[in-house]
């Protein structure tokens, strides 16, 4: 019977990666509160997707997986990014509408 060892991560790891995840976090609720235009979408993502490798490397040991498996991790990425891609085209491509808080009957002078 072949002998399975798991890494074996330090907690030290564990609590640099855990500050990191509470700093994201902050971040980005700072960041929510300032308007960025269309930006805000990039940087929200971009934040999510640092905390979520952090996740997936140290929490899932993705690090310290066997080769087939950081290609499954990869080939995950390689679609997150089809599908953000994708998003994003249809996103850009769209005329901003006024909400129905704006929209105001000339008559009567008072909201639809």
């Amino acid at each position: 019977m072949a002998e399975h060892s798991e890494h074996i991560v330090s907690p030290k790891i564990y609590g640099i990666v855990l500050a990191a995840l509470l700093v994201g976090t902050y971040i980005t609720v700072q960041a929510a509160k300032i308007d960025l235009g269309r930006w805000n979408i990039v940087l929200a993502l971009t934040i999510a997707v640092t905390k979520m490798t952090l996740v997936i490397l140290f929490f899932m040991h993705g690090k310290y997986s066997a080769r087939r498996t950081k290609l499954i991790i990869a080939s995950g990425f390689f679609w997150l990014a089809i599908m953000l891609v994708l998003t994003l085209a249809d996103y850009t491509t769209r005329h901003a509408e006024p909400s129905r808080s704006q929209l105001v009957t000339p008559a009567l002078n008072t909201p639809v």
